[in-house]
Formats: structure tokens, C-alpha cells, sequence
């Protein structure tokens, strides 16, 4: 049974950071990239950032380069997005996403609430 589950979200002030985790079972991880997105109330899901297979390649949206720091250890099977220097506009609710890297089957974890507010 494929599971992603997301981890590590709260409430926090403005410049404080959270470690998001999204713990993986049931696939092979290493075969699958992995991405985080981001939904706030009102809006479009966002894309947040991701990381290739292996780990080696990694890419932001603009509105978190520099501040959000996405990662994965295969060997536990699970990703992690390092959000630093948080801002309100950074409330959302944050989810994990794993796409196979032939076959572009998709999975999704159903989110942790992150707040940022002072």
C-alpha cells in the first residue's frame, strides 16, 4: 500500500523555521522523484520545490529560493523541505508529492498545515 505522509508543520513567527518530512512506503523511493506544494486558503496549489531521484538536482519557485531547502535520504525513504526565514505569506497547507521517473505515475500525501504568523 503506496503511503506519503507529511510531518513537522505548526504555527510559528515570522523568521522562525519548520522541518517538513514526508515518510514514504510501499514504492520504491529512490525511483521517484519528490516534490512539495502548497496550497494557502483562496488560492491555487503552488509549487514549491523538488529533487531528482538520486537527490543531485534541485529546483525552487522564486517566491522561497534562498529560504526553503528541499532534500531527500532514500535510505529511509523519505523527503524533507527545510523552510527558514518563514514569512506569513508562507501559510499553507504543505504537501509531498512523488512522480516515478519513466512512467510519471504520481502519488500524494494529504498535507500538514504550516502557519506563520506573529
Amino acid at each position: 500500500q503506496v503511503q506519503l505522509v507529511e510531518s513537522g508543520g505548526g504555527l510559528v513567527q515570522p523568521g522562525e523555521s519548520l522541518r517538513l518530512s514526508c515518510a514514504t512506503s510501499g514504492f520504491t523511493f529512490s525511483s521517484w522523484s519528490m516534490s512539495w506544494y502548497r496550497q494557502a486558503p483562496g488560492k491555487e496549489r503552488e509549487w514549491v520545490a523538488d529533487v531528482s531521484a538520486s537527490g543531485g538536482t534541485r529546483k525552487y519557485a522564486d517566491s522561497v529560493k534562498g529560504r526553503f531547502t528541499i532534500s531527500r535520504d532514500n535510505g529511509k525513504s523519505t523527503g524533507y523541505l527545510q523552510m527558514d526565514s518563514l514569512k506569513p505569506e508562507d501559510t499553507a497547507v504543505y504537501s509531498c508529492n512523488a512522480k516515478h521517473v519513466r512512467t510519471g505515475v504520481t502519488y500524494w500525501g494529504k498535507g500538514t498545515q504550516v502557519t506563520v504568523s506573529s
